[in-house]
């Protein structure tokens, strides 16, 4: 039996209680079971009780089996001195014929639960666990309320912008606050389109956003530096193009110090991608977005309105990349600008965890709400994750729900943290 069911059951009480006895005939009565500890030490802190009508306030610890207080050494842990109450799924001292205690030598109060757990809660616990389903209770799943569901997407949501805001004040702090080359690096990790994101991760942190804009009056330039350090020069057969951009690289690598920190080319992925994702028109696309706008942190955060920020990002690259896809293959459909779809997922994976990680630095949750306004507005993304859930009858309107959507699977279903999710538990708490 995992913990974490133990937890459950222990956070929601799901258990009989009355006439609560501990393995050594002690009285219970729960006051408060304490609220759950995700950090190093007991379980549950600030939790309250009655053992044989005294009153005891402090923390609770679980484990699947009595002996596992032995197993872990809590004995020999003054941290553990203040458990009131050792909660197990089975007590196996009998077998095992060894006392626990505290460090301190006082004895420990053991509560068994297995007695007390009603079988059917359990077959619910075991159907969700065993599922085979990609979505553990799809099965269930319409046996639960709008509410409970919107509540539980809410949080998700929640929960994802947390984690990418985190992700991009990393980014703020390894470049010493400069909020315009954080929206530089989290725009050219999202041009990456996810099999690309790690080597223009590394570009980007090759070539400071500051090198770029002294160049920005000429794009060829740019490109120059931006394919140069990615590596990608190297052309048999260059053409008058890839000829200029060669010679106008070995000037930039010299003045900026380049040579050393180009991207080795085998990092850089084309296997199955559709030409419009290749890296090389990902990378024109790039050049031109950058040296487009004078200030890419302005454009994010300072733009409210979702139609003028899509069609901003919506631009059309150099002149040599309207007609290729790769250096000196030249193809007769003439490629368009940046598209809508890409310029919706910029907003989507750039803009919205800007907005959030600049909330938390400026304590402003004007942000925050900007940063969901803009994912209400926009439509939502369509993939398997979203097909799946859309055939559970899961309304998926906007962007909102996608990405809520996106992380209860990615976060919950997948790691089958049923017990973690409002609608797993909902299935379980059901009779």
């Amino acid at each position: 039996m995992p913990e974490i069911f133990l937890y459950f059951i222990w956070q929601y009480q799901y258990f009989t209680k009355n006439s609560l006895v501990t393995t050594d005939g002690e009285q219970v009565q729960v006051l408060h079971p304490g609220f759950r500890n995700h950090h190093a030490g007991p379980d549950f802190t600030n939790a309250r009780l009655l053992i044989n009508e005294v009153e005891w306030v402090g923390t609770i610890e679980m484990h699947t089996r009595t002996s596992d207080w032995l197993v872990h050494r809590h004995q020999h842990d003054r941290a553990y001195d203040n458990v009131i109450l050792h909660v197990v799924w089975q007590d196996d001292r009998p077998a095992s014929g060894r006392r626990v205690d505290r460090a301190n030598e006082t004895p420990l109060p053991t509560l068994e639960l297995q007695p007390l757990i009603d079988s059917n809660l359990l077959d619910r616990y075991q159907l969700l666990s065993d599922s085979p389903d990609a979505i553990p209770c799809a099965g269930q799943f319409r046996k639960v309320t709008p509410l409970r569901i919107t509540s539980m997407l809410d949080k998700a949501m929640l929960q994802r912008l947390e984690r990418k805001a985190a992700d991009a004040q990393q980014i703020v702090e390894q470049v010493g606050g400069d909020w315009e080359e954080t929206a530089y690096r989290l725009l050219a990790i999202n041009m990456g389109f996810k099999i690309n994101a790690d080597p223009m991760a590394q570009l980007s942190r090759a070539i400071p956003l500051k090198a770029i804009l002294k160049h920005r009056d000429v794009l060829l330039q740019v490109e120059a530096m931006l394919f140069g350090t990615a590596g990608l020069l190297d052309v048999d057969e260059p053409d008058d193009y890839v000829t200029g951009l060669q010679r106008e690289y070995r000037f930039m690598a010299s003045k900026y110090a380049l040579a050393n920190k180009q991207v080795a080319t085998h990092n850089w992925k084309w296997g199955r991608l559709r030409p419009a994702n290749f890296p090389t028109l990902r990378l024109a696309q790039f050049a031109r977005l950058v040296t487009h706008h004078a200030s890419l942190f302005s454009l994010f955060a300072g733009t409210s309105d979702v139609e003028m920020l899509l069609k901003a990002l919506q631009i059309v690259p150099s002149a040599y990349w309207r007609s290729h896809y790769r250096f000196g293959k030249q193809t007769e459909k003439v490629t368009p600008a940046l598209g809508l779809n890409a310029a919706e997922n910029i907003v989507i994976n750039t803009v919205v965890p800007l907005l959030a990680a600049y909330a938390h630095h400026r304590g402003q949750p004007v942000y925050i709400d900007r940063a969901i306004e803009l994912l209400e507005q926009l439509p939502a993304e369509k993939n398997h994750l979203t097909d799946a859930w859309d055939s559970l009858g899961l309304g998926i309107h906007t962007a909102f729900d996608s990405q809520a959507a996106i992380e209860l699977y990615n976060e919950f279903c997948s790691v089958k943290k049923c017990l973690n999710c409002q609608i797993g538990a909902a299935l379980l708490k059901s009779s």
